[in-house]
C-alpha cells in the first residue's frame, strides 16, 4: 500500500456537519467527503462525475495536529420576495493544523492524486471556496499505510503553538476508516460523511464506520524549565 500526506493549513477551514440555510456548523477535522471534493477537484471531475463515488474506497485518516478555534460568522440575508432579513450563522475553524493520510493499494491512482493536487484542475478550498490553503500544498508519499504513517510523522503543529504546549509529548486524535487499524474495534464510531453525491440537485451523504483514537508526538520545540507561564495546558 502507498500512503500521501497532505497538510492542511490555513486561516480558515470548515467543514460541514450540520447544514441550514441559518446555521451550519463544522467538524473539528477534515471530512471524507471534503478530502474526496478537494482529490476530486485536483483530478477535474464535474460534480455530477460517477468516478467521484469510487473515491469512497480510498483509505483515510486524519491526525489533528493543532486544535482551530471556532469563529461564528453571521450574515443578515433577505430571501427573494421576503420583506423580512434573517440572520444566518457559519462556523468556522481558526489557525488549525491537519495530516490528512490517503492510502491506497492501487500505486497508480495514488500517483495521479499527487499530481493532481499539486497541479489541480480545480481551485482547491478547506471545506469551503472562501476557505483557501495557506501556501502550496505539502504532500509526502511513503510505502506503508495511514495509520503507520501518522504514528511516525513527526508533529507538524506551528511553533509558537509548540512552544506554547510547554509539555515534550503531544496527544493528537486521530479519525479514520474502520479497518486501517487492527482490533481498534472498541474505538468505532459513525460518521456520516462518505459522499453520495456532490449534484447540487441532489447532494447528499452516507453513513460510514470509523475509528477515533489517539498517537504520541514528540514536540521538538520542548524545553525543560522554560519558567514561563502554560496558557495552554488543558488543550
Amino acid at each position: 500500500m502507498k500512503t500521501l500526506t497532505v497538510n492542511l493549513t490555513g486561516p480558515l477551514q470548515s467543514y460541514g456537519n450540520e447544514a441550514t440555510f441559518e446555521r451550519r456548523t463544522t467538524y473539528h477535522y477534515p471530512s471524507k467527503s471534503a478530502v474526496i471534493g478537494m482529490i476530486a477537484a485536483g483530478l477535474g471531475y464535474r460534480r455530477d462525475d460517477q468516478r467521484i463515488e469510487s473515491l469512497n474506497k480510498l483509505g483515510i485518516a486524519v491526525r489533528i495536529d493543532q486544535r482551530g478555534k471556532i469563529m461564528t460568522d453571521f450574515h443578515t440575508v433577505r430571501p427573494q420576495n421576503d420583506k423580512n432579513s434573517k440572520l444566518t450563522y457559519r462556523d468556522y475553524l481558526q489557525d488549525a493544523v491537519f495530516v490528512v493520510a490517503i492510502g491506497s493499494e492501487d500505486d497508480n491512482l495514488i500517483g495521479q492524486i499527487k499530481y493532481a493536487l499539486r497541479h489541480p484542475k480545480f481551485q482547491l478550498f478547506l471545506g469551503r471556496r472562501a476557505n483557501v490553503p495557506a501556501g502550496v500544498l505539502r504532500i509526502e508519499e511513503f510505502d506503508t499505510d495511514p495509520m503507520t504513517v501518522l504514528k511516525e510523522l513527526p508533529w507538524q503543529a506551528s511553533d509558537w503553538f509548540k512552544k506554547r504546549m510547554k509539555k515534550e509529548l503531544y496527544s493528537a486524535e486521530v479519525v479514520a476508516d474502520w479497518g486501517l487499524e487492527k482490533g481498534a474495534d472498541r474505538n468505532l464510531i459513525q460518521v456520516k460523511d462518505q459522499v453520495g453525491s456532490f449534484n447540487v440537485q441532489h447532494r447528499y451523504h452516507k453513513y460510514r464506520p470509523a475509528i477515533r483514537t489517539f498517537v504520541t508526538l514528540k514536540n521538538n520545540m520542548y524545553q525543560e524549565n522554560s519558567g514561563e507561564h502554560d496558557v495552554w495546558s488543558s488543550i
